[in-house]
């Protein structure tokens, strides 16, 4: 008797909604975690938990909230833009089991297991990816803006994996590019490559970019790629100013040039969420811009990247993946005082995070304001 024919095999009527589509059960996951990993700081002051929690909250925003969304998405996405099969229930159980593992192995803070578990699950999910890719029918084989995708989980393996190998050693910058490659190439690269593929659709246009161009497309993002990479590098070195400000050049340039923003003849007006969209590149946009001007308040200034940027995107893109999959595409060009609401609450907490970088005397009080308004937000 075949495998599939046993009567206790899951069948793709009950299994292959979820498995194919991996973001259903990425996405709630990576939020509920994000929760999780703010409340650790309420919980640090009222004397809940006995460990500074800096480490494990930046592990599971990071990794279980952000790698959450990244998996989601590519591992919904990526066998579509491949013409290739979606996951099986084995291969989306086993990226969850990895991805819960990984965030529970944190918040016990093993952060060493957690990296290398978050490092194992990237580099399933490039192996599943792969295999797909070779096994394509498209004849032209994934859009030229899956190689920032993919350079993206590469960062995320290197990232995580490089401290811990660089450890014992004289190499110290060798840290620091770790947290660079993890922390934000991890997430720019995908969001620049996902960027270019979806927020034309997500203005009223059409997906990706126009025909004959894949050449051009391929050669630009190759070159992004590489002087992103090379930012880090740069910044690791004790270049601060240039490599930051290098990055964002390099990324506005990117989105700017790669992107159609006119929306399609006849396209609806911008929805709420959309605006969630622009605030989220202004607010990133800013922080690179000052990071290096106040170097000693670096983590305060940087959440304006991690939560405005990063942060509140995931949530946008993820809401027009949801809207998509559940056939209400125009719910997601409506105008909702809701919606506005939302995105303030994401707007209030990066602000309030990063407030403590010019008046240090609010830190505590911040740290618990941006804390629960991210909560609430989630």
């Amino acid at each position: 008797m075949k495998h599939d024919d046993r009567p206790d095999a899951p069948s793709d009527a009950r299994w292959q909604w979820i498995a194919g589509e991996p973001f259903r059960l990425f996405f709630i996951s990576g939020a509920l975690w994000s929760i999780v990993a703010v409340l650790l700081w309420p919980m640090f002051y009222a004397k809940w938990i006995g460990y500074y929690p800096s480490l494990v909250h930046s592990s599971l925003m990071i990794q279980a909230f952000g790698g959450a969304f990244v998996i989601g998405f590519l591992g919904t996405a990526g066998p579509r833009v491949a013409s290739a099969p979606p996951f099986g229930w084995r291969e989306t159980g086993g990226l969850l089991i990895l991805h819960e593992a990984g965030g529970i192995a944190h918040l016990l803070q093993h952060a060493m297991i957690g990296d290398i578990l978050f490092a194992l699950m990237l580099g399933c999910l490039l192996t599943m990816l792969g295999s797909r890719a070779a096994r394509s029918t498209d004849e032209d084989g994934p859009p030229p803006q899956l190689l920032l995708a993919v350079t993206g989980l590469l960062c995320g393996i290197t990232g995580a994996l490089l401290p811990w190998l660089a450890r014992g050693t004289d190499a110290y910058w060798l840290v620091a590019l770790g947290r660079l490659l993890l922390h934000q190439g991890f997430l720019l690269l995908p969001t620049l490559g996902i960027g270019s593929f979806l927020f034309p659709r997500m203005l009223g246009g059409g997906f990706g970019e126009e025909e004959g161009h894949r050449k051009r497309g391929l050669l630009i993002a190759l070159a992004t790629a590489l002087l992103i990479l090379g930012s880090f590098v740069l910044e690791a070195r004790g270049q601060i100013a240039f490599g930051s400000w290098l990055r964002l050049g390099v990324a506005a340039a990117y989105l700017f040039l790669q992107i159609r923003w006119r929306r399609a003849p006849g396209a609806k007006p911008r929805g709420s969420l959309v605006t969630g969209l622009f605030w989220a590149m202004a607010l990133g946009g800013l922080a690179l811009l000052l990071i290096p001007t106040k170097p000693s308040q670096h983590a305060s200034i940087a959440h304006l990247l991690y939560v405005g940027g990063f942060g509140l995107l995931m949530l946008v893109v993820g809401s027009r993946v949801l809207f998509g999959h559940s056939g209400d595409v125009p719910g997601f060009h409506r105008v909702s005082k809701w919606v506005r609401w939302l995105i303030f609450l994401a707007v209030l907490a990066a602000i309030t995070r990063a407030s403590p970088a010019w008046r240090p005397s609010l830190t505590i009080s911040h740290h618990i304001y941006g804390a629960w308004t991210w909560a609430l937000l989630a």
